[in-house]
């Protein structure tokens, strides 16, 4: 991680699965230059670890806490980061886990 990056892992709940949240995440994240991956998970959540300039990954954590049309955030919950190699300006989307 280089020193100007900032990362986040997050965990939306709500609406969150089938109204197409991971695609306007991934492409809220190419756009803004925030590298990371998203996916579902099992208990109806959408889960991402995002990483970039902290004005990116703010500007996308809003962006996040919107969500798209037919989505509807109940919560955004910024959990601890982990550790894992994230490949710059790539942003994928994730099988369920």
């Amino acid at each position: 991680m280089r020193a100007d990056e900032v990362r986040r892992c997050i965990v939306v709940t709500g609406r969150v699965q089938g109204v197409g949240f991971r695609d306007f995440a991934r492409r809220a994240a190419l756009r803004l230059g925030v590298a990371g991956w998203v996916r579902n998970r099992r208990d109806g959540a959408v889960e991402a670890l995002i990483a970039g300039p902290a004005e990116a990954v703010d500007a996308l954590v809003a962006e996040l806490r919107r969500g798209p049309p037919g989505a509807k955030v109940i919560r955004l919950t910024l959990v601890e980061a982990v550790e894992s190699e994230l490949a710059p300006h790539m942003f994928e989307v994730r099988t369920t886990e």
